[in-house]
């Protein structure tokens, strides 16, 4: 294919060469002349792990060009990779400055052009830029549409610095953000031949997910530092820790709880980080990351109370009270701190769930819910049908295919569900349903 790449810093640079060197007629535009003389002359612009012998051969095979001339780019090519940088400005905002400028000459490049052209942005972006921002700049300098005349998309990158040629030729995945199938096929036919899965997706969920996936790896690290903070100040070697901890591939490094949901409760977690952080205290460590998790676990509950309360009704339904779905341990369970906040705020609750009815209950979960929740083993139900029955706003807590039945049966159109679990087919409601954050 004939590709133009903006932006030759480390992205551009290596996808540059890679793509020369995999057959590609490849030009390279930056503003920068020194790199663009680099490149000319077979010379890398930026240290990294086999880029000199690289840069090196893909010069010399006649594949590489280098310019500063936008439209000249666009006109001799079929496919733009957008390489711009979007550093932080002093607020912590992402500076979009370069991206914006070359979003408008791109623009004026595809007003002269009449063949389909495909535009990439592989720079990370915040979400809804592409769609929100750059789009209307392009439609309006071109005088053409997303979708008819020019495709735009966003491909993250995930290329590290000293080992950016070997994550080009074996990334984890490649996801391509396409709000149309042109472009997704063309980046198909660019990349599909690399050993990974080729995932497709909406624009706006590709720009998140770099987001996300950058969140999650610096999340990463500062969990190792912090339990090696803290295993330093108890003598405990921190290295040995953490390889048994990576030794879990079903709970701990794997898929498990890494869906949105509600607050964790239980009797381990919340215990055990309270514990965590009276220890680091006692040793005079600090855990910022890890004394933060409690804190934000109680923002979510928070959120559902306001969405509750935002709705205006007082006759509220809760379809489960205990910690999770399966059990009847209601030992910190957000759900009865929930239901705990709305009765202080006046509501009219009544509660039900399959698992905590208190004829069931044995043993320290009958007396803990005689002792410190009667109030709430009041409210309970036998009844899943009068409780949906006499509600105005049903809180979904617990995933039970009785209640789903329940409630594709029997709720009403002037309700509303509040859904806590992410219901399998809210759709077969007839009430208005809302996720907690979806």
């Amino acid at each position: 294919m004939k590709i133009s790449i903006f932006g030759l810093g480390y992205v551009g640079a290596v996808s540059l060469a890679c793509l020369a060197r995999d057959g590609h007629q490849v030009v390279g535009v930056d503003i920068d002349a020194t790199k663009l003389e680099l490149i000319r002359s077979g010379t890398t612009p930026v240290v990294e792990e086999g880029m000199v012998e690289l840069m090196a051969n893909v010069a010399a095979s006649g594949r590489v060009s280098v310019t500063t001339d936008v439209r000249q780019a666009v006109l001799d090519t079929e496919i733009s990779l957008i390489c711009v940088g979007t550093p932080s400005a002093p607020n912590g905002s992402q500076d979009q400055g370069a991206v914006l400028r070359l979003a408008r000459d791109l623009g004026r490049a595809l007003a002269e052009k009449s063949a389909p052209h495909v535009l990439v942005f592989r720079s990370t972006l915040v979400p809804g830029t592409v769609e929100g921002s750059l789009k209307p700049i392009i439609e309006t300098e071109s005088g053409k549409r997303d979708g008819e005349d020019f495709h735009l998309c966003f491909q993250p990158e995930f290329l590290r610095e000293g080992s950016s040629i070997r994550d080009y030729d074996k990334p984890p995945f490649t996801v391509v953000g396409a709000n149309h199938a042109y472009p997704a096929e063309r980046l198909r036919e660019l990349f599909g031949h690399l050993p990974c899965k080729f995932l497709e997706t909406s624009v706006r969920a590709a720009e998140m997910m770099k987001y996300c996936c950058n969140n999650f790896h610096a999340l990463k690290i500062t969990f190792a530092n912090e339990t090696a903070r803290l295993c330093s100040a108890l003598g405990v070697n921190p290295f040995e820790v953490m390889e048994l901890v990576c030794q879990d591939t079903q709970l701990n490094i794997s898929r498990a709880y890494l869906k949105p949901g509600f607050a964790f409760g239980g009797s381990c977690l919340p215990k055990d980080l309270r514990a965590t952080s009276y220890l680091a205290k006692t040793h005079d460590v600090e855990l910022p990351m890890l004394n933060g998790i409690l804190q934000s676990n109680r923002h979510h509950v928070e959120e559902a109370i306001q969405k509750v309360l935002a709705s205006g009704c007082r006759r509220v339904g809760m379809l489960g009270l205990s910690f999770k779905t399966g059990t009847d341990d209601l030992r910190e369970s957000p759900l009865v701190t929930l239901a705990e906040q709305l009765i202080g705020k006046g509501m009219q609750l009544s509660i039900y769930d399959p698992d905590v009815q208190l004829s069931r209950l044995l043993g320290a979960n009958r007396r803990f819910i005689e002792t410190q929740l009667p109030h709430i083993g009041e409210l309970l139900k036998p009844e899943l049908d009068a409780v949906i029955g006499e509600a105005e706003v049903l809180i979904v807590g617990v995933s039970s295919p009785a209640i789903f039945d329940a409630l594709a049966t029997h709720s009403r159109p002037e309700q509303k569900v509040l859904d806590l679990v992410r219901l399998p087919n809210p759709q077969a409601l007839r009430a208005e349903v809302e996720g907690l954050c979806w």
